[in-house]
């Protein structure tokens, strides 16, 4: 198979994804979560392959935090993309003063090894992280992000991880600072990013 092939196949496998994750409508889980608000955030540390990641590694970038895992079947994927596609939309130079941390609420099936695969699947500057299922649980309240696990009818330890779908945004001085609603368009997370990169 030809490099041309090969490219074409490859983007028409990103388009596919893109497509389905926008328009994809995915019905809502039998028992809802509390809505959360926006939490007082605060510096931690997590786990990715690479070794120990810091939100404060990150201090002068404007920084995008999405807590899921990588065995969701919809709302993960349907953020992830709408989001890489947000960034690969912004210049070079803008890119470069933003980073984004996917950090697993599901650290019993999720290695760090594994959330790197996932995470640069859908962008490279993507870094996935995860830590013991404590840390994660006193990170996320202090995010303001909820999550459960539900079992589902399968054979043997089947669950789902039902959980806040909003992208949160936590500026270069490191404090929490806003959210991007789940499904919002790439046009409009742009616009979000843009916001908070050049607000004063």
């Amino acid at each position: 198979m030809s490099e041309r092939s090969l490219m074409v196949i490859v983007a028409a496998l990103a388009a596919a994804v893109l497509g389905l994750a926008l328009f994809w409508q995915v019905p809502p889980p039998e028992r809802p979560l509390p809505r959360a608000g926006l939490g007082a955030g605060g510096d931690f540390t997590v786990q990715a392959a690479a070794g120990p990641v810091s939100l404060a590694d990150y201090r002068g970038k404007l920084v995008l935090l999405y807590f899921g895992y990588t065995y969701c079947p919809d709302v993960c994927p349907t953020s992830l993309a709408a989001t890489a596609e947000g960034l690969n939309r912004l210049t070079p130079e803008e890119l470069a003063k933003v980073a984004m941390i996917f950090i697993s609420v599901d650290p019993q099936r999720d290695t760090p090894a594994h959330l790197k695969e996932y995470a640069e699947f859908f962008h490279p500057q993507i870094v996935g992280a995860t830590d013991t299922p404590g840390k994660i649980a006193e990170i996320a309240q202090r995010y303001g992000v909820v999550y459960a696990r539900q079992k589902v009818d399968t054979a043997g330890d089947g669950y789902v991880v039902d959980h806040s779908a909003d992208t949160l945004i936590v500026d270069p001085a490191g404090r929490l600072v806003g959210k991007i609603a789940h499904a919002t368009p790439p046009e409009q997370v742009v616009l979000a990013i843009r916001k908070y990169l050049y607000q004063p």
